[in-house]
Protein backbone atom coordinates (compact mmCIF):
# COMPACT_ATOMS: atom_id res chain seq x y z
CA UNK A 1 0.00 0.00 0.00
CA UNK A 2 1.60 3.12 -1.27
CA UNK A 3 1.94 6.39 1.75
CA UNK A 4 -0.51 8.50 -0.28
CA UNK A 5 -3.13 5.58 0.30
CA UNK A 6 -3.04 5.44 4.05
CA UNK A 7 -3.43 9.06 4.18
CA UNK A 8 -7.08 8.07 2.92
CA UNK A 9 -9.84 8.33 5.21
CA UNK A 10 -13.09 6.75 4.25
CA UNK A 11 -15.48 8.55 5.72
CA UNK A 12 -19.89 8.41 4.98
CA UNK A 13 -20.00 12.08 4.84
CA UNK A 14 -23.63 13.58 4.24
CA UNK A 15 -23.88 17.65 3.48
CA UNK A 16 -27.00 19.08 4.65
CA UNK A 17 -27.34 22.21 2.73
CA UNK A 18 -29.73 25.17 3.40
CA UNK A 19 -29.95 23.30 7.28
CA UNK A 20 -31.71 26.10 9.61
CA UNK A 21 -29.84 27.16 13.04
CA UNK A 22 -32.02 27.72 15.57
CA UNK A 23 -29.89 28.49 18.72
CA UNK A 24 -31.50 32.03 18.30
CA UNK A 25 -34.20 33.66 17.21
CA UNK A 26 -32.40 34.91 13.96
CA UNK A 27 -32.87 30.83 12.66
CA UNK A 28 -30.02 31.46 9.83
CA UNK A 29 -31.38 29.01 7.14
CA UNK A 30 -28.28 29.13 5.20
CA UNK A 31 -25.82 26.84 6.72
CA UNK A 32 -23.96 24.02 5.14
CA UNK A 33 -23.62 21.04 7.12
CA UNK A 34 -21.15 18.14 7.16
CA UNK A 35 -22.26 15.01 9.07
CA UNK A 36 -20.13 12.01 9.93
CA UNK A 37 -22.75 9.57 9.46
CA UNK A 38 -20.64 6.71 10.96
CA UNK A 39 -20.20 8.60 14.47
CA UNK A 40 -23.27 10.70 14.05
CA UNK A 41 -21.79 14.10 14.31
CA UNK A 42 -21.35 17.19 12.22
CA UNK A 43 -18.04 17.98 11.76
CA UNK A 44 -18.62 21.02 9.85
CA UNK A 45 -21.13 23.99 9.97
CA UNK A 46 -20.63 26.77 7.35
CA UNK A 47 -21.67 30.11 7.51
CA UNK A 48 -22.74 29.48 11.05
CA UNK A 49 -21.92 32.29 13.88
CA UNK A 50 -19.42 31.33 16.45
CA UNK A 51 -22.85 30.48 18.50
CA UNK A 52 -24.58 28.27 15.68
CA UNK A 53 -21.02 26.65 15.51
CA UNK A 54 -20.90 25.63 19.30
CA UNK A 55 -24.36 24.67 18.77
CA UNK A 56 -24.29 21.99 15.53
CA UNK A 57 -20.30 20.75 16.28
CA UNK A 58 -21.23 19.95 20.28
CA UNK A 59 -23.84 18.03 19.32
CA UNK A 60 -23.51 14.60 20.74
CA UNK A 61 -25.91 11.88 20.84
CA UNK A 62 -25.63 10.69 24.78
CA UNK A 63 -26.18 6.67 25.58
CA UNK A 64 -29.15 7.69 28.46
CA UNK A 65 -32.59 6.34 28.87
CA UNK A 66 -35.21 7.54 27.32
CA UNK A 67 -37.86 8.16 30.07
CA UNK A 68 -37.19 7.48 33.92
CA UNK A 69 -39.53 8.28 36.76
CA UNK A 70 -38.27 8.67 40.10
CA UNK A 71 -34.54 8.14 38.72
CA UNK A 72 -35.03 5.00 37.36
CA UNK A 73 -34.97 4.08 33.51
CA UNK A 74 -38.90 2.78 32.45
CA UNK A 75 -40.41 2.01 28.86
CA UNK A 76 -41.44 5.34 27.15
CA UNK A 77 -45.45 4.52 27.17
CA UNK A 78 -45.20 4.58 30.96
CA UNK A 79 -43.84 7.56 31.49
CA UNK A 80 -46.01 9.08 29.51
CA UNK A 81 -49.01 7.11 31.89
CA UNK A 82 -47.43 8.40 34.85
CA UNK A 83 -47.31 12.25 33.20
CA UNK A 84 -50.66 12.19 32.67
CA UNK A 85 -52.03 10.87 35.47
CA UNK A 86 -50.04 13.47 37.62
CA UNK A 87 -51.38 16.49 35.72
CA UNK A 88 -54.97 14.72 35.83
CA UNK A 89 -54.99 14.85 39.72
CA UNK A 90 -53.19 18.00 40.36
CA UNK A 91 -55.35 21.45 41.43
CA UNK A 92 -53.39 23.93 39.57
CA UNK A 93 -51.03 22.44 37.14
CA UNK A 94 -48.79 24.72 34.63
CA UNK A 95 -46.61 23.65 30.97
CA UNK A 96 -43.52 26.13 30.81
CA UNK A 97 -41.09 25.92 28.17
CA UNK A 98 -41.73 25.11 24.84
CA UNK A 99 -39.65 28.10 22.80
CA UNK A 100 -37.14 24.85 21.88
CA UNK A 101 -39.04 22.68 20.31
CA UNK A 102 -41.36 23.04 16.73
CA UNK A 103 -44.74 24.47 15.89
CA UNK A 104 -46.11 21.00 15.56
CA UNK A 105 -45.09 19.61 18.79
CA UNK A 106 -46.38 22.74 20.49
CA UNK A 107 -49.64 23.08 19.77
CA UNK A 108 -50.52 19.73 21.84
CA UNK A 109 -49.67 21.75 24.92
CA UNK A 110 -52.81 23.92 24.80
CA UNK A 111 -55.22 21.26 24.04
CA UNK A 112 -53.03 19.45 27.48
CA UNK A 113 -53.34 22.17 29.67
CA UNK A 114 -57.29 22.57 28.87
CA UNK A 115 -58.10 18.91 29.74
CA UNK A 116 -56.70 18.87 32.83
CA UNK A 117 -57.31 22.62 33.46
CA UNK A 118 -54.32 24.30 34.24
CA UNK A 119 -51.47 26.76 32.67
CA UNK A 120 -49.75 27.57 29.37
CA UNK A 121 -46.79 29.81 29.84
CA UNK A 122 -43.70 30.33 27.81
CA UNK A 123 -40.55 30.96 28.63
CA UNK A 124 -41.60 34.89 26.75
CA UNK A 125 -42.71 35.41 30.44
CA UNK A 126 -39.89 36.09 31.65
CA UNK A 127 -38.16 37.39 28.56
CA UNK A 128 -40.50 40.00 26.06
CA UNK A 129 -43.85 38.85 28.06
CA UNK A 130 -43.98 43.04 28.81
CA UNK A 131 -43.40 43.35 24.39
CA UNK A 132 -46.63 40.50 24.17
CA UNK A 133 -48.96 42.61 26.39
CA UNK A 134 -48.03 45.57 24.49
CA UNK A 135 -48.55 44.30 21.49
CA UNK A 136 -52.30 43.66 22.68
CA UNK A 137 -52.21 47.01 24.07
CA UNK A 138 -51.16 49.61 21.41
CA UNK A 139 -50.25 47.20 18.37
CA UNK A 140 -47.50 46.39 16.75
CA UNK A 141 -45.92 48.00 13.39
CA UNK A 142 -44.34 45.14 11.91
CA UNK A 143 -41.92 43.69 8.87
CA UNK A 144 -39.83 41.14 7.67
CA UNK A 145 -35.85 41.14 8.07
CA UNK A 146 -36.08 41.03 4.48
CA UNK A 147 -37.47 43.85 4.20
CA UNK A 148 -35.06 45.35 6.60
CA UNK A 149 -31.85 44.45 4.52
CA UNK A 150 -33.79 45.43 0.98
CA UNK A 151 -34.94 48.93 2.53
CA UNK A 152 -33.96 50.34 5.83
CA UNK A 153 -31.65 53.08 5.88
CA UNK A 154 -32.16 53.96 9.31
CA UNK A 155 -31.33 50.79 11.82
CA UNK A 156 -31.54 51.45 16.12
CA UNK A 157 -30.95 48.98 18.38
CA UNK A 158 -32.27 49.43 22.24
CA UNK A 159 -31.52 47.70 25.49
CA UNK A 160 -30.13 44.79 23.50
CA UNK A 161 -26.65 43.54 22.45
CA UNK A 162 -26.62 41.79 19.29
CA UNK A 163 -23.24 41.32 18.70
CA UNK A 164 -22.79 38.95 21.24
CA UNK A 165 -26.62 37.59 21.27
CA UNK A 166 -27.09 37.21 17.60
CA UNK A 167 -23.61 37.37 15.86
CA UNK A 168 -25.12 37.19 12.41
CA UNK A 169 -28.01 39.57 12.51
CA UNK A 170 -25.82 42.62 11.58
CA UNK A 171 -24.13 40.85 8.73
CA UNK A 172 -27.22 38.85 7.31
CA UNK A 173 -30.52 41.46 7.83
CA UNK A 174 -29.84 45.03 9.22
CA UNK A 175 -26.39 46.68 9.10
CA UNK A 176 -23.91 45.44 6.35
CA UNK A 177 -25.80 43.71 3.85
CA UNK A 178 -26.04 44.76 0.77
CA UNK A 179 -30.09 45.31 0.00
CA UNK A 180 -32.43 46.70 -2.97
CA UNK A 181 -32.68 49.92 -1.75
CA UNK A 182 -29.57 49.91 0.44
CA UNK A 183 -26.86 48.55 -2.62
CA UNK A 184 -23.99 50.11 -0.57
CA UNK A 185 -24.44 47.97 2.77
CA UNK A 186 -23.39 49.87 5.76
CA UNK A 187 -22.53 53.27 4.15
CA UNK A 188 -26.23 53.76 3.16
CA UNK A 189 -27.64 52.94 6.99
CA UNK A 190 -27.18 55.00 9.85
CA UNK A 191 -26.43 52.42 12.94
CA UNK A 192 -27.97 54.27 16.61
CA UNK A 193 -27.27 52.20 19.57
CA UNK A 194 -29.51 52.70 22.87
CA UNK A 195 -28.10 51.36 25.74
CA UNK A 196 -26.92 52.20 29.48
CA UNK A 197 -23.47 51.15 28.43
CA UNK A 198 -21.11 50.21 26.01
CA UNK A 199 -21.69 46.98 24.75
CA UNK A 200 -19.42 45.52 21.60
CA UNK A 201 -22.92 46.68 19.56
CA UNK A 202 -21.84 50.43 20.48
CA UNK A 203 -19.02 49.09 18.55
CA UNK A 204 -20.79 49.49 15.25
CA UNK A 205 -23.24 52.15 15.82
CA UNK A 206 -22.87 55.51 14.26
CA UNK A 207 -24.36 56.98 17.49
CA UNK A 208 -24.52 55.82 20.16
CA UNK A 209 -27.24 57.43 23.26
CA UNK A 210 -25.62 56.23 27.10
CA UNK A 211 -29.34 56.18 29.16
CA UNK A 212 -29.20 56.69 32.81
CA UNK A 213 -30.55 52.96 34.32
CA UNK A 214 -34.81 52.84 34.20
CA UNK A 215 -34.92 56.22 32.01
CA UNK A 216 -35.87 54.19 28.31
CA UNK A 217 -39.52 55.97 28.84
CA UNK A 218 -39.10 59.24 29.48
CA UNK A 219 -36.97 59.13 26.42
CA UNK A 220 -39.06 57.52 24.48
CA UNK A 221 -41.89 59.83 25.52
CA UNK A 222 -39.40 62.79 24.79
CA UNK A 223 -39.43 61.46 21.38
CA UNK A 224 -43.51 61.02 20.49
CA UNK A 225 -43.66 64.04 21.88
CA UNK A 226 -41.50 65.74 19.30
CA UNK A 227 -43.22 64.16 16.83
CA UNK A 228 -46.64 66.02 17.67
CA UNK A 229 -44.42 69.44 17.88
CA UNK A 230 -43.25 69.65 21.49
CA UNK A 231 -39.77 71.05 22.49
CA UNK A 232 -37.23 68.73 23.91
CA UNK A 233 -36.95 69.87 26.99
CA UNK A 234 -33.57 71.94 28.08
CA UNK A 235 -33.23 69.49 31.23
CA UNK A 236 -33.07 66.76 28.95
CA UNK A 237 -29.47 65.06 30.37
CA UNK A 238 -30.52 65.49 33.52
CA UNK A 239 -33.79 63.24 33.24
CA UNK A 240 -32.37 60.73 31.03
CA UNK A 241 -28.59 61.17 30.59
CA UNK A 242 -28.81 62.07 27.03
CA UNK A 243 -27.97 65.90 25.59
CA UNK A 244 -30.80 67.90 24.56
CA UNK A 245 -28.89 68.68 21.25
CA UNK A 246 -28.32 65.13 20.88
CA UNK A 247 -31.59 63.81 20.88
CA UNK A 248 -32.65 66.59 18.80
CA UNK A 249 -30.73 65.45 15.95
CA UNK A 250 -31.79 61.98 16.75
CA UNK A 251 -35.46 62.75 16.27
CA UNK A 252 -34.15 64.20 12.94
CA UNK A 253 -33.05 61.53 11.56
CA UNK A 254 -35.48 59.12 12.53
CA UNK A 255 -38.05 61.60 10.96
CA UNK A 256 -36.18 61.85 7.73
CA UNK A 257 -34.83 58.45 6.93
CA UNK A 258 -36.25 56.66 4.11
CA UNK A 259 -37.14 53.27 6.11
CA UNK A 260 -36.34 53.51 10.03
CA UNK A 261 -36.60 49.98 12.26
CA UNK A 262 -36.31 49.46 15.48
CA UNK A 263 -35.11 46.21 17.72
CA UNK A 264 -35.51 46.50 21.34
CA UNK A 265 -33.75 43.73 23.74
CA UNK A 266 -34.65 42.85 27.11
CA UNK A 267 -33.06 45.60 28.40
CA UNK A 268 -35.99 47.25 27.54
CA UNK A 269 -38.60 45.31 28.65
CA UNK A 270 -37.19 43.75 31.75
CA UNK A 271 -35.96 47.03 33.03
CA UNK A 272 -38.26 49.71 34.90
CA UNK A 273 -41.59 50.25 32.99
CA UNK A 274 -41.28 46.81 31.44
CA UNK A 275 -44.58 46.82 28.90
CA UNK A 276 -44.68 50.54 29.25
CA UNK A 277 -41.32 50.87 27.81
CA UNK A 278 -42.58 48.50 25.07
CA UNK A 279 -45.25 50.03 24.16
CA UNK A 280 -43.79 53.20 24.05
CA UNK A 281 -41.63 52.58 21.28
CA UNK A 282 -44.34 50.44 18.94
CA UNK A 283 -46.19 54.07 19.71
CA UNK A 284 -43.56 55.92 18.49
CA UNK A 285 -42.97 54.02 15.65
CA UNK A 286 -46.66 54.56 15.14
CA UNK A 287 -45.98 58.11 15.08
CA UNK A 288 -43.02 58.24 12.91
CA UNK A 289 -45.31 56.83 10.34
CA UNK A 290 -46.77 60.41 10.24
CA UNK A 291 -43.19 61.64 8.94
CA UNK A 292 -42.11 58.18 6.93
CA UNK A 293 -42.10 54.70 6.99
CA UNK A 294 -40.95 53.42 10.75
CA UNK A 295 -41.79 49.88 12.39
CA UNK A 296 -40.19 47.94 15.22
CA UNK A 297 -39.60 44.13 16.39
CA UNK A 298 -37.86 43.01 19.55
CA UNK A 299 -35.04 40.74 19.36
CA UNK A 300 -36.17 37.43 19.99
CA UNK A 301 -33.70 34.65 22.12
CA UNK A 302 -34.44 31.25 21.90
CA UNK A 303 -34.92 29.57 18.30
CA UNK A 304 -38.43 29.16 18.71
CA UNK A 305 -39.87 31.37 21.26
CA UNK A 306 -41.68 33.39 18.37
CA UNK A 307 -43.05 30.71 17.17
CA UNK A 308 -44.64 29.11 20.81
CA UNK A 309 -46.07 32.74 21.01
CA UNK A 310 -47.94 32.23 17.83
CA UNK A 311 -49.15 28.58 18.58
CA UNK A 312 -50.53 29.60 21.73
CA UNK A 313 -51.93 32.48 20.54
CA UNK A 314 -53.68 30.87 17.23
CA UNK A 315 -55.24 28.65 19.83
CA UNK A 316 -55.98 30.74 23.23
CA UNK A 317 -56.12 34.50 21.92
CA UNK A 318 -53.34 35.22 24.30
CA UNK A 319 -49.52 34.21 23.75
CA UNK A 320 -48.36 33.12 27.34
CA UNK A 321 -49.72 32.95 30.34
CA UNK A 322 -53.11 31.65 30.13
CA UNK A 323 -55.09 29.24 32.67
CA UNK A 324 -58.08 26.93 31.80
CA UNK A 325 -59.44 26.29 35.12
CA UNK A 326 -62.66 27.64 34.43
CA UNK A 327 -63.13 25.98 31.33
CA UNK A 328 -61.67 29.14 28.87
CA UNK A 329 -58.49 30.78 28.48
CA UNK A 330 -57.86 33.58 30.73
CA UNK A 331 -54.95 35.80 30.22
CA UNK A 332 -53.48 37.23 33.34
CA UNK A 333 -49.30 37.92 33.85
CA UNK A 334 -48.22 38.19 37.43
CA UNK A 335 -51.23 35.64 38.13
CA UNK A 336 -50.86 32.83 35.78
CA UNK A 337 -46.97 33.32 34.42
CA UNK A 338 -45.00 30.36 35.85
CA UNK A 339 -42.73 32.42 38.48
CA UNK A 340 -45.22 33.74 39.87
CA UNK A 341 -47.27 30.69 40.67
CA UNK A 342 -44.23 28.45 41.72
CA UNK A 343 -43.32 31.45 44.00
CA UNK A 344 -46.12 31.66 45.69
CA UNK A 345 -46.21 27.90 46.02
CA UNK A 346 -49.58 27.76 44.19
CA UNK A 347 -48.54 24.88 41.19
CA UNK A 348 -48.52 21.68 42.73
CA UNK A 349 -47.79 20.31 38.79
CA UNK A 350 -45.25 21.39 36.43
CA UNK A 351 -44.81 20.02 32.54
CA UNK A 352 -41.24 21.73 31.66
CA UNK A 353 -40.79 21.56 28.16
CA UNK A 354 -37.14 22.04 26.59
CA UNK A 355 -36.36 24.61 29.43
CA UNK A 356 -34.56 24.59 32.97
CA UNK A 357 -36.27 27.01 35.31
CA UNK A 358 -34.07 24.87 38.22
CA UNK A 359 -30.93 26.14 36.82
CA UNK A 360 -32.44 30.28 36.24
CA UNK A 361 -35.35 30.89 38.24
CA UNK A 362 -35.58 32.65 41.45
CA UNK A 363 -34.95 30.68 44.51
CA UNK A 364 -38.27 30.71 45.83
CA UNK A 365 -39.37 29.35 42.80
CA UNK A 366 -36.77 26.52 42.65
CA UNK A 367 -37.35 25.45 46.07
CA UNK A 368 -40.97 24.99 45.10
CA UNK A 369 -40.71 23.22 41.78
CA UNK A 370 -37.76 20.85 43.60
CA UNK A 371 -40.25 19.99 46.51
CA UNK A 372 -42.51 17.20 47.55
CA UNK A 373 -45.23 19.86 47.04
CA UNK A 374 -45.49 19.57 43.29
CA UNK A 375 -44.58 17.02 40.97
CA UNK A 376 -41.64 18.02 38.04
CA UNK A 377 -42.36 16.56 34.75
CA UNK A 378 -39.45 17.20 32.42
CA UNK A 379 -39.04 16.76 28.64
CA UNK A 380 -35.87 17.77 27.11
CA UNK A 381 -32.84 17.09 24.70
CA UNK A 382 -30.40 16.72 27.38
CA UNK A 383 -30.20 16.06 31.31
CA UNK A 384 -30.48 19.32 33.08
CA UNK A 385 -31.00 20.23 37.09
CA UNK A 386 -34.75 20.40 35.95
CA UNK A 387 -35.00 16.96 34.23
CA UNK A 388 -32.25 15.50 37.26
CA UNK A 389 -34.50 16.75 39.96
CA UNK A 390 -37.80 15.76 37.84
CA UNK A 391 -39.89 12.66 38.61
CA UNK A 392 -40.75 11.76 35.46
CA UNK A 393 -38.10 12.33 32.90
CA UNK A 394 -38.33 12.28 29.31
CA UNK A 395 -35.36 13.06 26.99
CA UNK A 396 -35.92 13.44 23.25
CA UNK A 397 -34.00 14.53 20.19
CA UNK A 398 -32.51 18.08 19.27
CA UNK A 399 -34.79 20.08 16.80
CA UNK A 400 -33.44 20.83 13.71
CA UNK A 401 -30.44 18.49 14.26
CA UNK A 402 -32.51 15.27 14.65
CA UNK A 403 -35.85 16.00 13.57
CA UNK A 404 -37.52 18.45 10.68
CA UNK A 405 -40.48 20.47 11.84
CA UNK A 406 -41.48 24.78 11.67
CA UNK A 407 -40.18 27.29 13.20
CA UNK A 408 -41.23 30.85 13.67
CA UNK A 409 -38.04 33.66 13.22
CA UNK A 410 -38.06 36.44 15.45
CA UNK A 411 -39.91 38.42 12.49
CA UNK A 412 -42.94 35.61 12.15
CA UNK A 413 -41.66 34.25 9.53
CA UNK A 414 -42.14 30.47 9.42
CA UNK A 415 -39.27 28.50 8.22
CA UNK A 416 -39.43 24.32 7.40
CA UNK A 417 -35.81 22.50 9.30
CA UNK A 418 -34.00 20.28 7.49
CA UNK A 419 -31.98 17.84 10.04
CA UNK A 420 -28.92 16.01 9.42
CA UNK A 421 -29.19 13.00 11.20
CA UNK A 422 -31.41 10.65 13.27
CA UNK A 423 -31.45 10.50 16.78
CA UNK A 424 -32.52 7.11 18.61
CA UNK A 425 -34.65 9.52 21.19
CA UNK A 426 -38.46 10.35 20.54
CA UNK A 427 -39.14 13.88 19.05
CA UNK A 428 -41.02 16.42 21.54
CA UNK A 429 -43.91 15.41 18.49
CA UNK A 430 -44.09 12.36 19.28
CA UNK A 431 -44.28 12.58 23.20
CA UNK A 432 -46.52 15.69 23.24
CA UNK A 433 -49.14 13.33 21.11
CA UNK A 434 -49.14 10.80 22.97
CA UNK A 435 -49.35 12.63 26.23
CA UNK A 436 -52.31 15.08 24.77
CA UNK A 437 -54.12 11.32 23.68
CA UNK A 438 -53.67 9.70 26.92
CA UNK A 439 -54.91 13.31 28.84
CA UNK A 440 -57.70 13.57 27.18
CA UNK A 441 -58.88 9.53 27.75
CA UNK A 442 -58.40 10.85 31.58
CA UNK A 443 -60.09 13.78 31.07
CA UNK A 444 -63.32 11.77 29.63
CA UNK A 445 -63.28 9.61 32.13
CA UNK A 446 -63.52 12.38 34.49
CA UNK A 447 -66.82 13.88 32.41
CA UNK A 448 -64.35 17.21 32.71
CA UNK A 449 -66.67 19.35 30.12
CA UNK A 450 -64.26 20.81 28.01
CA UNK A 451 -62.62 17.38 27.30
CA UNK A 452 -63.78 17.14 24.21
CA UNK A 453 -62.77 20.97 22.34
CA UNK A 454 -61.24 20.94 18.95
CA UNK A 455 -58.14 22.69 18.45
CA UNK A 456 -56.00 23.33 15.70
Amino acid sequence: MSAASKDIKVVNEKIVENATCTFCGCCCDDITLTVDMDKKVITKAKDACVLGKSWFLNHVIEDKPIARIAGKEVPLDDAINEAAKILMDAKFPILYGMSDTVCEAQRHCAPIMDDCGGTIDTTTSVCHGPSGMAFQGVGEPTMTLGEVKNRADFVMYWGGNPAEAHPRHFARYAVTPEGMYTPNGKDDRTVVIVDIRHTKTAGVSDIFLQLKPGKDFELLWMLRAACKGVDIPDDCKDICGVEKEVVEDLFQRMKNCNYGVIFFGMGLTMSRGRHFNSGALMALATDLNEFTHFVAKPARGHGNVTGADNVVSWQTGYPFGVNFSRGHPRFNPGEFTTVDTLSRKEADAALIIASDPVANFPKPAIDHITSDKCKLISIDTKNTPTSEAAHVSIQTSTYGINTGGTVYRMDDVPISLRPAFDSPFPSDLEVLTKLRKKVNELSKKANRPYATKKYM
